[in-house]
């Protein structure tokens, strides 16, 4: 069992401005109506929309992007049910079956899905790998795709992502290994994919990138060229309720939101990063 999130988030210096957006959170539960799929990697604690509502309302968050996690496998029922319950808080990014049709991600958009989920294999081999067959069917709906690559093949896969029709988001740093620094080989590929024009870096998870614990100070110089070098196209999300944590301090979610106070100094970029930037992203109103 993952460990649970710290229930008492501390309240940030960081004031979100109109309209704020989390650009990553996973849910799950209650865990008698939803199970977990057998290949999951991991099993989390009741995460439900209502606690995470609560959690915004306390860090001055406005609307969220639920990532479909790999503990759903690509069972989209829980993100379905949770989109309908909370279509002005929620938007939804789904791991789907490489078989989903065309009027079934119709359907989904229609729910308030605005995304497409791949993983490198690293990930698992129950989850979706990169297709460009359902990534051409998601631009026609004016999605993104959002692929989480591991720590050793972003390279591998920069070209096939750069050739997509629509947008693509990375995940948490693109899991960059912080220890590398800003001169590593995956780093430079990372910024050459934000001149494209066409890809986006999630700003999250950076317990992902390095062992070290908060405020995961090898994490900040990447973070900080990445803000220098595209403000336009970065996002943040806080990866609410932070699985596969074991062995490891559980951040405190006020806590993360203050980080972008040192990876991005100007309220302006900030605010970019924290609303703009996502709610163009995500088709939030």
């Amino acid at each position: 069992m993952t460990p649970p999130p710290d229930p008492n988030p501390g309240t940030p210096r960081l004031v979100c401005p109109p309209g704020s957006v989390d650009g990553q959170v996973h849910l799950f539960g209650p865990a008698a109506q939803y199970p977990f799929d057998p290949g999951s990697k991991y099993i989390s604690e009741d995460a439900l929309p209502e606690t995470c509502i609560a959690l915004h309302k306390a860090l001055g968050i406005d609307h969220a992007v639920i990532v479909s996690g790999g503990g759903y496998g690509m069972d989209t029922t829980h993100l379905e049910h949770t989109l309908a319950r909370f279509p002005q808080h929620f938007r939804g990014v789904a791991l789907l079956r490489p078989e989903t049709s065309q009027a079934e991600m119709a359907r989904l958009h229609g729910l308030g899905v605005r995304g497409l989920r791949f993983v490198s294999p690293h990930h698992g081999a129950h989850l979706p790998h990169l297709s460009e067959r359902a990534a051409a069917m998601a631009a026609e709906l004016g999605w993104v795709v959002q692929f989480y690559p591991s720590p050793r093949d972003l390279e591998e896969f920069a070209d096939r992502l750069m050739a997509l029709p629509g947008p693509v988001v990375l995940d948490h740093f693109g899991a960059v290994p912080a220890a590398g620094g800003v001169d590593q080989p995956a780093f430079r590929t990372m910024l050459r994919m934000l001149d494209s024009g066409r890809v986006w870096v999630r700003l999250s998870g950076p317990m992902r990138c390095t062992k070290e614990d908060f405020p995961y100070a090898s994490v900040t110089p990447i973070a900080r060229a990445l803000v220098t070098h595209a403000p336009d196209r970065l996002i943040w999300g806080s990866d609410w309720p932070h699985v596969n944590m074991q062995g490891r301090r559980m951040p405190n979610d006020g806590d993360l939101l203050d980080l972008l106070l040192d990876w991005a100094p100007e309220e302006m970029v900030r605010n970019r990063i924290l609303s703009d930037n996502a709610r163009r992203l995500y088709g939030f109103a």
